[in-house]
């Protein structure tokens, strides 16, 4: 059995490799790839050669980046980690042979996991099995995002999602896959307004199509209508909270000059270039605000307990649930044949190609 596998063998150079299949031992389970999404974002990175992974040695010890060895060079055999699978053989009762699931493997056409090193996300009979990339981590990396402004507010006592944005006025900056489904679940656990902000046109169609408010931050100066319209008090005015959703420094320039007094920023971007030009002296400083980095590898202090990778899947479910059709028709922009990966992310990387969400298939 062979099994067909997207590596990034350089910058600009990816390829489609067939290697052979792990072996089926006790204890593990073997998938073939149904559906696997692209991420634009962390994927494109190591395409370009931008991923500091590519460059320096990431020591997990002390949280750092550090001159030395590439943690991840090339060739990058592990792309991707937006999987739905069908199990085909199975030598564990936990996992039985049919169900379909979401995983983060890679994208390759088929998986031997190990149930007790592995996560595998069974998929409910009424959900529509493509919607499932988001499930096992695109998902809960928005939903970690909102857990973040909940933990501004509540510390450990986060009862629900909604804890920080309902009946709040919520900013979104980007429109991205990251931003629409943050907006989506903002929206979903009972924020007063959510407003996104991207200066793309065609973006921003697309989140009027989920049915959520747009600015364009190239017209009208986006903070002064924002500020002018949501007043909290005499001089109190702009978003309770902003996700930070695009990787540019003037993404999170933005983000900072629409909050009211004492808000948080919760950034859930990648900012594989920096962010040099943010003024820190201006708004941040003058307003007293916090920005808090909500990045997925870890869930706020003191949560991880009650609100684990599972719970944050199971809650990506129920936002599918709640807006699965929309999301298949507007956020779904491509569904591409496996084969056609190599030119799809070469495409995608050079701009020649610009595409929302990309599924691969078959």
């Amino acid at each position: 059995m062979r099994d067909r596998v997207v590596v990034v063998s350089g910058p600009g150079r990816v390829e489609l490799v067939e290697q052979d299949a792990d072996e089926l031992r006790d204890g593990t389970f073997r998938v073939r790839t149904l559906y696997s999404g692209v991420s634009a974002g962390t994927e494109l990175s190591f395409v370009k050669g931008t991923n500091p992974y590519l460059n320096v040695t990431w020591n997990s010890v002390l949280g750092l980046f550090q001159p030395g060895e590439a943690s991840t060079p090339y060739p990058v055999a592990r792309l991707g980690y937006m999987q739905v699978g069908r199990v085909v053989e199975s030598r564990t009762p936990a996992v039985a042979v049919g169900t379909v699931g979401a995983m983060t493997y890679g994208h390759r056409t088929g998986h031997v996991a190990d149930p007790l090193a592995e996560r595998f996300v069974p998929l409910p009979d009424d959900l529509d099995p493509l919607l499932g990339v988001y499930v096992a981590h695109m998902g809960p990396i928005c939903a970690n995002g909102l857990l973040h402004a909940a933990a501004d507010l509540r510390g450990t006592d986060v009862r629900s999602l909604g804890d920080g944005v309902a009946g709040r006025r919520v900013a979104v900056v980007g429109s991205g896959v990251v931003a629409l489904l943050t907006a989506l679940f903002a929206r979903h656990h009972g924020a007063a307004s959510v407003v996104v902000l991207d200066p793309t046109p065609q973006r921003r169609a697309v989140a009027e199509a989920l049915g959520l408010q747009t600015l364009d931050p190239g017209a009208d100066d986006p903070a002064v209508v924002l500020k002018t319209r949501w007043n909290h008090a005499a001089g109190d005015r702009g978003a309770d909270v902003v996700f930070q959703c695009r990787g540019q420094a003037w993404a999170l320039q933005l983000a900072l000059r629409l909050l009211r007094p004492h808000g948080t920023v919760i950034d859930l971007a990648f900012y594989q270039a920096g962010a040099d030009a943010v003024r820190f002296g201006e708004e941040f400083h003058h307003n007293g605000l916090s920005l808090r980095c909500a990045q997925i590898g870890r869930v706020p202090r003191g949560l991880a307990p009650t609100w684990d990778r599972e719970r944050l899947s199971a809650e990506t479910v129920d936002l599918l649930r709640a807006y699965g059709d929309r999301i298949r028709t507007h956020l779904v922009s491509a569904v591409v044949p496996f084969d056609q990966a190599p030119e799809l992310l070469t495409d995608l990387a050079e701009r020649r190609r610009q595409e929302l969400q990309v599924v691969l298939t078959g």
